[in-house]
Parts: C-alpha cells; structure tokens; sequence
C-alpha cells in the first residue's frame, strides 16, 4: 500500500470529510429554510439559489468519487449527443444495480453543470433524512409512496411545478423502482412471464406508470430522454464505503438520446415502448459481459476543479476552529471536556456511517414482492 493511499484508509482522515460534509450541509440547510421566504416574492430567484447551495453540498461527493477515489468515467455515446448535454431540459432513465450509481450520474451532472439543477423521483422515505431529503425537499423534489391512489395527486402537482423550471434539469428516473437484486429478479421476471413479456436478465421489469406520467407532465418543457445504462470494468462491484475509503474504480455509462418526439404520446403505447427500450438495455448488458465494453465510440470527460475548490472551502472554514477546539480541550487536561470530546466524536463517525448505510444494498428495504404491499397497491 502507497503513502497516499494508506492515508485514505485513515479513518480520522474520513470522519474529518464527514464532518466537513454533515455540518456544511447543516448550514446550507438553515439557509435554505431561510430563503423560503423568496418563494411567495420572487419565485425563480429562490430556485437559483437554491440550485447554487444544492450544488455546494453534493459536489461534495462527486469530488470523493473524482479526486478522492480517482475514479474514472468513460462514455459510450456520439459527439452529437455530448453536444447536448446541460443545454436542455431531459428525463433520465438509469439502471439501478449499484450502490454509487447515483454517483455516477451525479458526476456527469456536475460536468455538464446541472449538477445543482438535477431533479429524481424519490421515495417518501429519503425526505426524513437528514441533509439528503431536506435539501432535496427545497429543490422541489417529487416524493412518493409507491401507492399510486396515495401519490397521483403529489406527482401530478409536483412535476407541473417543474415546468417552468429557470434552470436546465436532468429529471433522474429508476424505472424499476428498486434496486437490482438476485431476488427481486426473480419475482419480477415471475411477474413478467405471466404477463407474456420478454424476460431480461439484467434489469427487473420497468414500472410504466412513473415513466409516462413524468413525460405526460413535462412534456413541451423536456426536449428528450437519455438512456443511460452504467457497468463497471472487471465485474466490479463498487460501494459508497469503498469510494470514502480511496478505492478506485472505472465506470462505462452507455447514453442514447431519444427525442420525446419520437416517443408515443399514448399511456400503453409509451409503456410499450419503454419495455421496448428495457430489452435494449438488456441486450446493452449482454454485450458488456461478453465484450467488456458497450458498442459505439467512447468519450472521456474530464473532471473539473470546481469540486475540489469547493470543499476546501468548507474543509478551510470548518476544520480550522474544530481542531483548534480539539487542542484546547486536550491541553486543558479535564477528564470531562476529553471525554464529551470523545463522544462527540463517536457520535459523529456514527451519523456519517448511518448516511453511507443510506446507499448500501443490504439496506435498501423495499417492498418489492411482497404479497401485502401488493394488495396495498
């Protein structure tokens, strides 16, 4: 092991990033809450300043995953499509296998500067997590249920807010509405094979209804739909752990772009198409384990300074007074002040693990497949 990556592996070094991120998130969130009262004023001013602090917190991550991790992203796709991107309002659809996929196309957002901009379909849960669901919360994020009869009138509502968005957005979609498991996989492909569709391999059955109510919605404001479809070079299998522990990793995200023109406007038809679209996805995965890459040219883009700039400046404001506070309390020789410093720490590397174990597979419950949350629905 290097110097400079058994620094990485320093766990004061990553609960220090932790700190940095969690109370910085705290502050951009109190000034969130105070910028609400733009809303009723001057509606489109709230929005810019929200999509500049959104981007100051999550450029956080992305620069882990880009400076950090050193982790490379290589694109699949022609120059005429790179053209496009962060000049025009799009609905995102991506694969949900990884933990850090999020990540991925966080980073492409970050580059293509849409980054503070992003928008996803999120289930109702995230909104009471701390720093991620809040902020999401003031960037108008759509929540929902799961439950359609529950969430028919707060997607409806939410995304027709969205339209006249000032900046450009990338609206995130995960079609299969959970992520990837051995499981889950074989419960949807169940699901599939009593319904006479074609069974994937790689991907679960899409759920048609966020998808056409998403284009329904903001269609005349999103000009076109990405398929992004992610994989990992040597069948790695990448965690948010591994990217605060200095792992490296190199990902390869296949994009096509579909204009919403060529994309039919009624409901079963453009379910059909979508599932149309799942079997490509699908065929694209195949051709990556048998290749080790995806068909058609490669780009690769570079990383920008903004997210290293960005969390020095948090790392410079914040750190400064902690560790001189962490010398004071030491030098001062009292049990009590050392050991509620302790604790404090403790807690803190215990906050920033509960955050990551946000993201891990293992915990992502859902009630996929489950027999009563189907009756639910």
């Amino acid at each position: 092991m290097g110097v400079v990556a058994w620094l990485k592996s320093l766990f004061v070094l990553q609960l220090l990033i932790g700190f940095v991120f969690v109370v910085s998130g705290l502050i951009i969130n109190f000034i969130q809450l105070c910028t609400c009262v733009l809303w009723p004023i001057n509606k489109q001013l709230y929005r810019k300043i929200n999509t500049r602090l959104s981007y100051s917190l999550w450029s956080q991550l992305v620069m882990l995953l880009e400076w950090w991790s050193g982790t490379e992203c290589t694109l699949y796709t022609d120059q005429a499509t790179v053209d496009k991107f962060g000049k025009e309002h799009v609905i995102i659809i991506l694969n949900h296998n990884y933990e850090i996929d999020f990540l991925c196309g966080w980073t492409m957002c970050e580059r293509y500067g849409v980054l503070g901009s992003s928008k996803v379909l999120a289930k109702h849960e995230l909104l009471k997590v701390p720093l991620i669901g809040w902020t999401w919360y003031f960037l108008e994020i759509v929540f929902c249920k799961r439950k359609w009869e529950e969430d028919r009138e707060t997607v409806f509502s939410g995304l027709n807010r969205l339209r006249d968005y000032p900046e450009y957005m990338w609206f995130l979609l995960y079609c299969e509405g959970t992520r990837f498991t051995e499981k889950k996989h074989q419960i949807s492909m169940q699901v599939a094979e009593s319904k006479g569709l074609p069974k994937l391999k790689y991907h679960l059955l899409p759920r048609t209804k966020g998808f056409t109510t998403t284009l329904q919605c903001l269609k005349g404001t999103v000009k076109a739909v990405y398929d992004v479809t992610l994989n990992f070079k040597d069948k790695q299998n990448p965690t948010l752990l591994g990217i605060v522990n200095g792992k490296k990793y190199k990902a390869d995200l296949s994009i096509r772009r579909f204009p919403v023109e060529e994309i039919p406007d009624d409901e079963k038809e453009c379910a059909h198409w979508l599932h149309k679209l799942y079997q490509e996805k699908d065929a694209l995965q195949e051709h990556y384990e048998k290749e080790g890459r995806f068909p058609g040219p490669t780009i690769k883009t570079k990383r920008r300074v903004w997210t290293l700039l960005n969390f020095l400046f948090w790392a410079t404001l914040l750190l400064s007074p902690l560790i001189n506070f962490a010398w004071d309390v030491f030098v001062s020789g009292s049990p009590l002040l050392i050991i509620g410093f302790m604790i404090f720490l403790i807690v803190a590397s215990v906050a920033v693990r509960r955050l990551i174990g946000v993201t891990e597979v293992k915990k992502t419950g859902s009630s996929y497949g489950n027999t009563e949350a189907k009756k639910e629905n």
